[in-house]
């Protein structure tokens, strides 16, 4: 999540909400009236609904481009809620709200690192509490047949390799 989000009043122009954007490094602002959330503007509003019609964006007031009502989730919320939500909703941005303030933003983008983070982590504990399963079959280390094959380092290991393994 983003914190704060960025965000701009209703009756601001495109070319202010863009300038916006730029100075904060986001595609995107919240708009408020009234300090209020009604709605949010992006990259792609600007594109399609300004540029595309040749329209000049210090003219054009952000609540006329912006996309309403604004689709929200609560803080209190987890990242699996979050996709959902934005699967079901066709969103690529989720204002996170409490008591009816924007406290940040979550985009597709946070949804994806979060979950490549937790799946290097989900790794990482398999690994670290796998079993210490016995297998049959050919020690990965010195080629001979056994019926003790032990898992180290990913390689199945015979008991004498691990002795030897153990004395060095």
């Amino acid at each position: 999540m983003h914190t704060p989000p960025a965000t701009i009043d209703a009756e601001a122009s495109v070319a202010e909400a863009a300038a916006v954007m730029r100075r904060e490094k986001v595609g995107s602002c919240i708009v408020l009236r009234k300090n209020l959330p009604i709605g949010i503007v992006t990259e792609e509003d600007f594109a399609w609904k300004v540029v595309a019609k040749d329209l000049k964006p210090g003219s054009v007031k952000v609540h006329e481009v912006m996309s309403s009502p604004l689709i929200t989730i609560t803080a209190d919320k987890t990242v699996g809620d979050a996709a959902q939500l934005m699967v079901k909703k066709s969103v690529r941005r989720l204002p996170v709200v409490e008591k009816k303030k924007v406290v940040g933003i979550v985009t597709v983008r946070d949804i994806l690192s979060a979950t490549s983070e937790m799946n290097e982590i989900m790794a990482e504990m398999i690994a670290v509490n796998r079993e210490d399963l016995v297998e049959m079959g050919v020690c990965g280390r010195c080629g001979r047949m056994s019926d003790d094959l032990r898992r180290v380092e990913d390689v199945m290991i015979c008991p004498s390799c691990r002795e030897e393994d153990r004395l060095t």
